[in-house]
């Protein structure tokens, strides 16, 4: 059964004031959010709007973990939405690329003994990435969004989106929060996960 938009609410934050909408699964009671800015009296953009699909990480979103780069590029996009004046965030509760917290926090135990990322998911006999998009589609079309710019190093999200029949008019690249706790984990991704990072991207780690 599809998630179901549930409410709407102002939401000022440190990084400007958003419209927080909220979006429930009627089965697994499951809730998604957009946070978004600048889509006034529900009317049509009539220009591509700068989205983030961001899958929910307790660890760096709420804690700043060093492990990844999420909680880094949670806030630099609300910076650049805040800057740009219009924008979304799609935040979707699918932890650990969707394996939850528990298997995710298992299978950060394995890393600690020098497997990366996809392995450590492996030998849990779980997907590498068990995500998926589909509520993008109804989240957006809530919005009246049908075009957008995505604010992703990962192709497999614009090609998500293009398949769901949302028009991706450009990728926007986004490198922040990378570190040397997480260059191995950052390099993993674009080794084989097909994540979009240049060498230079890692140089003068700090």
């Amino acid at each position: 059964m599809p998630i179901k938009f549930i409410a709407t609410s102002r939401l000022p934050t440190a990084f400007g004031h958003f419209d927080i909408s909220v979006f429930q699964d009627p089965e697994t009671k499951e809730e998604h959010v957009a946070l978004s800015k600048g889509l006034v009296n529900a009317q049509a953009p009539s220009q591509p709007v700068l989205v983030r699909i961001h899958s929910e990480c307790l660890t760096g979103d709420a804690f700043a973990s060093l492990k990844c780069d999420c909680g880094p590029q949670l806030q630099a996009t609300q910076k650049m939405i805040q800057e740009a004046e219009q924008g979304i965030i799609l935040y979707l509760r699918q932890e650990g690329r969707g394996i939850g917290l528990t298997n995710k926090i298992r299978a950060y135990a394995l890393q600690d003994q020098g497997h990366d990322t996809v392995d450590a998911n492996l030998m849990l006999n779980l997907p590498a990435d068990a995500r998926r998009y589909d509520m993008c589609k109804i989240m957006l079309d809530h919005l009246q969004v049908k075009q957008v710019k995505l604010i992703t190093n990962n192709p497999l999200k614009v090609q998500a989106l293009t398949d769901l029949g949302i028009d991706v008019s450009d990728r926007v690249a986004l490198t922040v929060g990378l570190n040397p706790f997480n260059e191995s984990y950052l390099k993993t991704k674009v080794s084989r996960m097909s994540h979009l990072y240049k060498e230079e991207d890692f140089n003068n780690l700090s």
